[in-house]
This record gives structure tokens, sequence and C-alpha cells, in this order.
């Protein structure tokens, strides 16, 4: 049993990695700004005696003796990550910082959830670990794109310069329950639009694509990452499936019976045209690949919104 320091911990991606945590049989520590992290997420591990929440800032210090640390804190969607974009810059940089800093005076190995937005608008597809990226550094997008590729960079620093036991994930789109209604991803976007009858609406032509992968997929390999002993990443871990946008939107439509129709604007700035994960080094190191395909998946995030809009 290990004890385990999630940052970000009540937050969509987080919540579900404290689940796996607590059932694999670890203490866990979950740490959140409820910036875009809720407690609701964390309902049904208030009561257990292993699990404490923690209302705290990474860009602040903390000291806790643990383990391991997963560092997720860091909002994900445009929306939010765009609100105040200095403070997403901050999050990444002075968070991983922090973070960084705790792994090396308690000599914890610290995984950071990095993105696939460090390949930016990919002109090698699909995208495997060694490329480097095309990446705008003065968009609207970069505080996030930039902030992820300094907090790597600083991760293999400390890996370098001080031996930390580091690893980095490539994390590609991930949906499922728990994902915030109003947080401008795609899967979310599309499904409250079409449970509401109102447009979905597509950014650009619909011809771009995504791969999406299951949330409890994505937990599993970052699960794995961890236990894997000499192995630094970077990583990706997403769905190799892709899907143009539009393909997303008629399924989405098909799934809810809904009414609602698909609406073009223009196409959003540095929004990346393709993004499709080289999963080979996944499935070498980790033994990891998805198996939940789009429509098993769509399912219980539909659910979910259901019973969520009804509850509001």
């Amino acid at each position: 049993m290990e004890k385990v320091l999630v940052t970000g911990g009540a937050g969509f991606v987080g919540s579900f990695l404290c689940d796996r945590l607590i059932n694999e049989g670890h203490e866990v520590i979950a740490i959140d700004n409820f910036f875009t992290g809720k407690k609701s997420n964390l309902l049904q591990l208030q009561d257990n005696p292993n699990f404490e929440l923690i209302r705290h800032d990474i860009v602040q210090p903390i000291l806790v003796e643990v383990d391991w640390i997963f560092n997720l804190a860091c909002p994900a969607s445009p929306v939010h990550y765009q609100y105040n974009p200095v403070k997403t810059v901050k999050t990444s940089v002075m968070g991983t910082l922090n973070m960084l800093g705790l792994a090396k005076r308690v000599k914890a190995r610290i995984l950071q959830a990095s993105t696939s937005e460090v390949y930016g608008d990919p002109q090698v597809h699909p995208q495997p670990e060694s490329y480097a990226g095309h990446v705008n550094p003065i968009g609207l997008r970069s505080c996030y794109d930039e902030g992820k590729r300094v907090a790597e960079t600083l991760m293999m620093d400390y890996h370098r310069q001080s031996q930390i036991d580091v690893k980095i994930v490539r994390i590609f789109n991930t949906y499922g329950p728990r994902m915030n209604p109003d947080d401008g991803r795609v899967v979310s976007n599309f499904i409250v639009a079409a449970l509401r009858g109102e447009p979905i609406v597509i950014h650009g032509d619909g011809q771009q694509s995504r791969s999406f992968c299951y949330v409890t997929e994505l937990v599993d390999a970052l699960y794995r990452m961890m236990k894997t002993e000499n192995f630094t990443g970077p990583v990706n871990t997403g769905n190799p499936d892709e899907f143009t946008i539009i393909e997303l939107a008629e399924k989405v439509l098909e799934m809810t019976n809904s009414v609602s129709k698909i609406v073009k604007v223009d196409a959003r700035e540095d929004d990346p045209v393709r993004r499709r994960p080289d999963i080979s080094l996944a499935k070498q190191r980790l033994g990891w690949q998805p198996e939940i395909t789009l429509q098993e998946g769509l399912r219980p995030t539909i659910d979910y919104f259901e019973k969520l809009l009804k509850d509001n």
C-alpha cells in the first residue's frame, strides 16, 4: 500500500483516479482548489478512512509525506484555461516546481499529466512520442500548451539533475461521466446541446479529427505507468480510433434521439486539424491499449448528463 497524493483530485480525471487508487488499497490525499474540480465528484469516497480531501492550490507549496504524486492539477478545457491564462501557466510551471520540490524532499515518485497539446497542430500523423510538436507560443491556447511543455522540461531536468523518479504521460482527448457540462470540450458540448434540443455548434468544416478515450481506460494507463519501473516516458495515452467532429456530432444525435440541428461557425485559432496517438510505446511498455469503443463509452456519458440536467 502506497500513500498517494493526487493534485486536481476533485476533477474529472482526478476523481476517477482517486477511485481506482482506493480500490487498489492505497491511502489517498487529494488536493484541489475547486476552480474546475467539484466535491461532488468525490462524495463516494468521503467516508473512506483511507481518503482525505484538502482545499489547496499547488501554486503554493505544500508538505505531505507520500510515496507517489500524480500531478493532474490544471484546467484542461479551453473555456477554463483561457479564463485566466496567466494562472494556467502558473499552475503548470510553479505548481509542477512545487510538486517536484516535494518529490525531492520526501523521495516520492512523481507522474506528470501532460497532454497531446504539446504536439500543437501536428505535421506528423499519427503522433509518436519522438515528435517535438508544432506549437504557437503566442496564441490563445499557448498558456496551456506551453505550460505543459515547460512542465515536461522541469520533470526531465529534475530527473537528470537530482535523480527524481519521474513519469510523463501525454493524455489525448478523454471523456466520460463527471465532465463539466460547461467546460467547452467537444463531447460534453455536443451531448448537452443534443439533450437540450439546442443547435450543435461545430467550429470549422467538421472534418478535423480527434481520438476519444474513455476515462477509466485512461486512469488504467496512469496507474500502470506509475507502477512501471525504469521508464520515465513520455508515453502517449489515448484511443487510436479517429473520428471527424461531424461523425461525433452525428453519433451523439443518433444516441440521444435529439432534434438538434448541426450548425457550422468559423474555425478556432490554432485548433489542431488532426489528432491521433501512436500508442505503440504504451502497448510495449505498459501492456495497455483501450478497448472501449466510442459507442460504448458515450452511453454512460449521455446517461450522466441526462441525470445532471434533470436534477438541475
